[in-house]
């Protein structure tokens, strides 16, 4: 325990010195899971030891999470208080970081109304819609990074005992952000990041029109990249303050968007999708001229369909992201029920909001980035494709096809 509890201090730091790189006398809010109070403690002494301004506290606990979704009153979930609303517009507005705690627990909402859930889901991407805009845009510095608990761990573990299963699932965290006792975590991500940085190089420059993508599963699918697009993966840059940021601890993608109207086939999930607290299996998403004409799952079809009509923009794509299967993350062998990690196991779409990876976007309005391709929605949902035998094939603008993965490995 003494040494998992070094690398947890070096884990809180590596979040808060790169993950959002905090400035001194900047604020910084913390959103947490009641059950990893412990460690957000630590990332809050290393926040002020950082010059925090201040570090402002949100808890989360998903049996009160629960419970409102079983028992409260219905008009509840078609709006969201004022000042749930307040604290994300006035501190995204003023740069603050933004730092989240993340631990899922994929059957915290087994059972509950799915209609709720959706509403909800409508009513909070309508009050928090500059917020999201700010966050895309990187307006602020954020970052989304996994804790252990015990309700996810013992998803992850189940012939575990809780506290085993709490205690691999650390590790497993710790390992797939590279925090080791053999190197500095900080200098050890910073070269992972690096290396991310080449692979981005590499993809922007051959400027692909279009990718097609390939498996045994019966994904077949080819899509358009907008003209000026671009791709990103690992550190980015905050647009205000010119500082580099890590949004996603672990992250092993590179990733753009694609032309809004484009998708044309069909793809089948490789793994499972945890949404709004309801696991979703064997996913299978059927795309005409960019839109989800057909959707069908073996296990809560349902809640996906209700995530699919969240707004317009929901049935559209609006992120590509390449991660090989190989990933330190898909070695390990291990399915988190974690979009944040199971996502860097494999390559994947999301289906909703787009980043805006096109050159000049923060020049742009809304209706520009739409009419260059970008999708808008007030949801942006991240399901798994890639496979050991995913194919590739980009397309260049001069006709050329170039092999991008085989295998499901990168080729380039």
């Amino acid at each position: 325990m003494a040494l998992l509890d070094k690398l947890k201090r070096q884990y809180a730091r590596l979040l808060i010195r790169e993950g959002v790189n905090l400035q001194p006398g900047q604020r910084l809010v913390l959103t947490s899971p009641v059950e990893a109070a412990e460690f957000a403690r630590l990332c809050a002494g290393e926040a002020y030891d950082a010059g925090c301004g201040e570090v402002i506290l949100r808890w989360q606990d998903d049996a009160m999470t629960r419970m409102k979704y079983l028992r409260a009153a219905d008009a509840v979930f078609d709006r969201v208080n004022p000042w749930d609303a307040l604290l994300p517009e006035t501190c995204s507005a003023e740069g603050a970081a933004w730092l989240v705690l993340d631990a899922e627990n994929p059957d915290n909402l087994r059972g509950a109304d799915i209609e709720r859930l959706r509403r909800a889901r409508i009513a909070s991407g309508n009050a928090l819609r500059a917020f999201r805009e700010r966050e895309t845009r990187n307006e602020f510095p954020w970052c989304i990074a996994g804790v252990a608990t015990p309700g996810w761990a013992g998803a992850v573990f189940p012939a575990l005992s809780p506290a085993e299963a709490t205690e691999r699932l650390w590790g497993e965290i710790l390992r797939a952000c590279r925090v080791t006792p053999e190197a500095d975590a900080v200098e050890a991500w910073q070269a992972h990041s690096e290396e991310l940085k080449t692979r981005v190089e590499k993809l922007n420059e051959l400027d692909f029109q279009t990718l097609r993508y390939r498996n045994a599963l019966g994904t077949d699918l080819t899509l358009a990249l907008p003209e000026g697009h671009f791709w990103a993966g690992g550190a980015e840059k905050c647009v205000k303050s010119g500082l580099m940021f890590s949004p996603n601890l672990p992250t092993e993608e590179v990733f753009t968007l694609p032309e809004r109207e484009s998708a044309e086939g069909v793809v089948y999930a490789s793994r499972p999708l945890v949404y709004d607290g309801t696991l979703i299996e064997g996913l299978r998403f059927t795309f005409a001229r960019g839109r989800i004409a057909e959707v069908s799952a073996r296990q809560g079809e349902a809640v996906l369909r209700g995530a699919v009509s969240v707004d317009e923009g929901a049935a559209y794509l609006g992120e590509v992201a390449l991660v090989p299967h190989d990933s330190p993350i898909s070695a390990s062998g291990i399915l988190f029920y974690s979009t944040l990690f199971d996502e860097n196991a494999s390559c994947h779409f999301a289906f909703g909001d787009s980043y805006p990876c096109i050159r000049g976007a923060e020049t742009m309005t809304a209706e520009e980035l739409r009419a260059r391709g970008a999708n808008s929605s007030m949801t942006h949902v991240d399901f798994m494709l890639g496979s050991a035998d995913l194919s590739v094939v980009g397309t260049t603008r001069d006709g050329r096809e170039v092999p991008v993965m085989e295998n499901g490995r990168f080729v380039l």
